[in-house]
């Protein structure tokens, strides 16, 4: 994944910006792109560790119906292999599936921030609000 793509998600986990540019930007990869995006994003959501009771909120953050597949494998729990069955998915849920997996991403990214906010190791969790901050991760990775 690249920094600018960790910088829009813990944007977008701040409640900085909405889940739109995310959505465009998973939208203009191609598969292969999409599927690389995915499993770096599981390692991100896994993370913040995500808790159970995150499930229902990240449904009906989705705009998901709770029917559709992977809803329904989350309801079965935020463990990594269910997480990995979500993103294995095929094509046609790919999408629904990155939809579903930013609202969890977000709940569980919010509660991280506000124990972890501006660690010094964990830039992850500065406050992206400030464009300085976000210089100084742009010149680490540099």
């Amino acid at each position: 994944m690249k920094i600018e793509q960790e910088i829009m998600l813990n944007k977008y986990g701040q409640g900085i910006i909405t889940h739109e540019p995310l959505v465009s930007l998973f939208i203009e990869m191609n598969t292969s792109e999409q599927n690389s995006f995915m499993n770096d994003f599981l390692f991100v959501i896994m993370q913040s560790k995500p808790l159970n009771e995150d499930i229902e909120k990240a449904i009906g953050g989705s705009g998901l119906k709770p029917t559709f597949t992977p809803c329904t494998l989350l309801k079965k729990g935020v463990d990594n292999n269910n997480l990995k069955k979500i993103i294995q998915l095929p094509e046609n849920e790919k999408f629904k599936s990155f939809r579903l997996l930013l609202e969890l991403y977000k709940i569980a990214y919010q509660r991280r921030f506000e124990i972890e906010k501006n660690h010094p190791n964990k830039w992850w969790y500065w406050d992206l609000t400030n464009p300085d901050i976000e210089n100084k991760i742009y010149s680490l990775y540099s």
